[in-house]
């Protein structure tokens, strides 16, 4: 997917249809000259929703839906008969969709589930018709209520991408030189820091004709939980991730603060990730020997396993997928 196709935020204003007014109908007929109240209530206000599809894979249809308005009631009429509904609008979205508000960033809801519904903003409700307010000691009420005006206001969607496998590292670490090398993805490669700027899935083809889903998160460096460089913009795909992969490069000048760096930014952005599973790979090992690694091996530090690999040299790829497909369906 280019990244021109690639959306996951996307900012509207939306606004839910008025209620219809209720009816201030009296009933008359050719043998009723003054008859009682005989008003309708008016119909509800159009909602808007969203939808899950599972189909969709980016919030691209909605790119250029900057405003977006539902239907209003109808008004009641005589013989006690309702107004029509307003038109609901009903906007599909791909599965991991956050809805915000864009002023107070409060989250709404998260569409986890295909055909799932959400109601993003409710429509007014429609106004009693005069049949409601007859009473003992007014028996002819020659009032109704109005429609009640529907809500308006900016929102945010946002999207987390659903993978089983989450690629963590800085920029350069060879997250998109393993993903092109195991899947049929084909992300941009160069070596320069931030070739990646949108998340990039491939599906990687394991034993027995089986299969799982490995994304490439564009590259988080120190500080990225504050805002700093592009990985705040990516954070919030890693959560959707069934197990995590963080990678480092062996010529890297230390490869624990590495980590703890890496570790740091999930923590300060989200505590949960600590949780998810995780496995390190130490990329690039076709650049040292026996010798270096068995060094490695007695400075590394970490609360992690960790495995050596070459995407470039295809070394310990076959290895890593068996060691990632356990976790990914290890007995919790």
């Amino acid at each position: 997917m280019s990244q021109q196709n690639f959306v996951d935020y996307v900012k509207m204003h939306i606004k839910s249809g008025n209620g219809g007014a209720g009816s201030n109908y009296m009933f008359r007929d050719n043998y009723t000259a003054k008859g009682g109240p005989d008003g309708g209530d008016g119909g509800r206000g159009g909602n808007v929703i969203l939808r899950g599809n599972e189909q969709l894979w980016t919030l691209l249809s909605l790119r250029f839906r900057k405003h977006i308005k539902a239907g209003h009631g109808g008004h009641g009429g005589k013989s006690r008969s309702f107004g029509a509904a307003g038109e609901d609008v009903i906007l599909d979205v791909p599965l991991g969709t956050v809805a915000k508000d864009f002023e107070t960033g409060e989250v709404h809801f998260e569409i986890t589930e295909h055909g799932e519904e959400q109601i993003l903003m409710s429509g007014g409700k429609g106004g009693r018709g005069n049949v409601h307010f007859k009473s003992s000691t007014n028996q002819n009420p020659n009032y109704c209520q109005p429609g009640q005006d529907g809500a308006e206001s900016w929102k945010v969607l946002e999207l987390k991408v659903l993978a089983d496998v989450g690629l963590v590292g800085f920029p350069n670490a060879g997250k998109s030189t393993l993903l092109s090398v195991i899947s049929a993805a084909k992300p941009k490669i160069a070596s320069y820091a931030f070739t990646t700027l949108v998340p990039n899935l491939g599906i990687v083809s394991y034993r027995d004709t089986r299969s799982f889903i490995m994304a490439d998160i564009p590259g988080i460096i120190e500080n990225a939980h504050q805002g700093k460089g592009i990985g705040h913009r990516f954070l919030r795909h890693i959560e959707r991730n069934s197990c995590l992969l963080f990678m480092i490069p062996a010529d890297t000048e230390d490869i624990n603060k590495e980590y703890k760096i890496l570790l740091n930014e999930l923590e300060q952005y989200n505590q949960e990730l600590l949780h998810k599973p995780r496995l390190v790979a130490i990329t690039k090992s076709d650049m040292i020997d026996d010798d270096l690694k068995a060094l490695l091996d007695e400075e590394i530090k970490i609360d992690a396993p960790y495995m050596y690999i070459s995407s470039v040299a295809m070394q310990g790829i076959t290895e890593l997928k068996d060691e990632l497909w356990e976790m990914m369906n290890a007995e919790v």
